[in-house]
């Protein structure tokens, strides 16, 4: 029986390899210009069949269907991640896998979602894993992620040495000194420095913002030596380096480009430069400077081994690279923006706490800048549209048990992300998720001055003041991972640096707005859209501002 009925089939096939073969050895050139069209045809076919056929795991999360392999979803994630993530949620929940470029990665959505993938344990969970091949070659070895994450977490606690209160006071003065020194001197405010109030000058609030990004940190946690040093060339390092931070250089780390070149040439002379300044320090008994060179001069690890000059050299370079292309620039860019919908509320509060009768104002100090309420509240709605960083990954190092509560295949099972995925968490998806936020899409600080509002009760998770605190090795630091506002991350990867970005965000726009009144061009009624392929999320051109002297001197 069995014999009959597979005998024809057995003819068959065989009769079409033999005819295949007559073919190709006829017309050779025919069949390879046949098998390179139908071939791409054919695998395109298998991955489909496969998709809808193939019987699946059924404790793996849901994956999103696409048609070409290898590929993946990688176009409509790398267009617009938020968009893809709400479709897919729709589809599959909160937890599904899509492949990226080859990898699979599976992403956990909402509150709930971001406490699984940065509340996770490192040795589950690794952000070592999924990151040192990208930050490595720009930051330098031995720090960050090219070490064991508990030797990271040490060096966190000596850069937050530097970051005392007793230095964010002294940083005051200098991010007021560097706004004044630059409208005094830059061609994107000519007509500032004319000393016109009546005429309207522009400029591109995120160029000119990375600017002074760079000033106000050199000057203050980068040290004196550095900024007196910034000049062209400085820059340009600066920029190989940036260059060298890309979605491409994430996705292949190795390839053979001139931008792979010159990021390697300029991480080498960077901490060359570094490193002078330390050696220069050491030599001559380092002054204690406001600075991050001179804490992280004086650290040392657990086991009495003092921080190596390389290791505050390549940290110096994380901090110069995380400061001026995470927060700062980007929301400076959609903050001017928005700004001009603020119909000069935050003006009347620089007028309230810090104006003189002669309409001068009083510098800013720490203690005062911390009691602004509208600024404050413009900040958090402004990170809260806008966060610099889509998505955060971690390469998952063994099989992990997605929580029940999270997702579930159904009633007694469980979905298990497999050891070789990678994980992911977008906190931009739960800041405007319509499932928490009312009017997500509507940019409205007045949504944080209501204590029983739901901004409020997220910041109040964020930063879990009365709550658990977890020492990571770096501090005991707020866990937050179970927020759905997570501006500066969550958990051991938390930001350490927010106190210093919100003062130096702060700081700059008050300095400006003080000086300048600011509206959008004429026939623009919308802020720019998100240019997503970069690695830090970053407002499209035309992205220009307006702005007009407020006084005569």
């Amino acid at each position: 029986m069995s014999s009959d009925s597979t005998s024809p089939a057995a003819g068959y096939i065989a009769a079409i390899i033999d005819a295949t073969q007559q073919y190709v050895v006829a017309s050779p050139g025919r069949a390879v210009l046949l098998g390179l069209f139908y071939t791409p045809i054919l695998i395109v076919v298998l991955n489909i069949l496969k998709q809808l056929v193939v019987p699946r795991d059924p404790s793996l999360p849901p994956e999103v269907f696409h048609w070409i392999p290898f590929i993946g979803s990688s176009i409509s994630y790398g267009n617009d991640p938020l968009n893809f993530f709400f479709k897919c949620r729709e589809k599959y929940g909160d937890v599904f896998t899509f492949t990226l470029l080859g990898r699979k990665v599976t992403v956990a959505l909402g509150a709930k979602g971001n406490n699984f993938v940065l509340g996770g344990k490192s040795t589950a969970f690794s952000a070592e894993d999924a990151y040192t091949h990208l930050t490595t070659p720009v930051f330098g070895k031995d720090v960050v992620y090219d070490v064991p994450n508990e030797v990271f977490m040490e060096q966190k606690k000596f850069v937050k040495v530097g970051l005392s209160t007793e230095n964010l006071r002294a940083y005051m003065d200098m991010f007021e000194q560097e706004v004044d020194n630059f409208m005094g001197s830059d061609q994107a405010f000519i007509i500032w420095q004319m000393n016109d109030i009546n005429e309207w000058g522009r400029f591109d609030v995120t160029d000119i913002m990375a600017q002074i990004t760079i000033l106000t940190a050199s000057r203050t946690l980068q040290g004196k030596e550095v900024r007196s040093g910034l000049d062209k060339s400085f820059s340009a390092l600066y920029n190989d380096l940036d260059g060298g931070f890309t979605p491409l250089n994430f996705m292949f780390p190795n390839l053979p480009l001139e931008s792979y070149r010159r990021r390697d040439e300029a991480h080498k002379k960077m901490s060359e430069y570094y490193t002078d300044i330390i050696r220069k320090r050491r030599e001559s008994g380092h002054s204690d400077e406001p600075d991050m060179i001179s804490a992280l001069m004086d650290q040392k690890y657990r086991d009495g081994r003092p921080l190596r000059d390389h290791e505050i050299a390549h940290i110096m370079i994380a901090l110069l690279m995380a400061d001026s292309t995470l927060a700062p620039p980007q929301v400076h860019g959609h903050f001017f923006t928005l700004l001009t919908m603020s119909k000069e509320a935050l003006y009347q509060e620089q007028v309230e706490h810090f104006g003189n009768p002669d309409g001068s104002f009083r510098p800013m100090t720490y203690e005062a800048f911390r009691k602004l309420p509208v600024l404050d509240s413009v900040i958090r709605e402004t990170l809260r549209m806008h966060p610099p960083i889509h998505s955060i990954m971690r390469y998952v190092r063994s099989d992990v048990p997605v929580p029940a509560t999270l997702a579930a295949p159904s009633k007694d099972g469980i979905y298990v992300v497999p050891k070789g995925y990678y994980v992911l968490a977008s906190a931009a998806v739960s800041q405007v998720d319509p499932l928490i936020w009312v009017n997500p899409m509507k940019w409205d600080p007045t949504r944080w001055s209501d204590p029983e509002g739901v901004a409020a009760q997220a910041f109040k998770i964020d930063a879990d003041e009365n709550g658990e605190k977890i020492d990571y090795g770096f501090g005991a630091v707020s866990k937050g991972t179970e927020s759905p506002y997570q501006p500066f991350g969550a958990g051991r990867h938390r930001c350490i640096g927010e106190q210093f970005a919100y003062l130096q965000l702060g700081a700059v726009i008050s300095s400006i707005i003080r000086k300048v009144e600011v509206r959008l061009e004429d026939g623009i009624t919308e802020i720019p859209a998100n240019n997503y392929h970069t690695m830090i999320t970053m407002p499209k051109k035309p992205r220009n501002v307006c702005y007009r002297r407020r006084r005569f001197d």
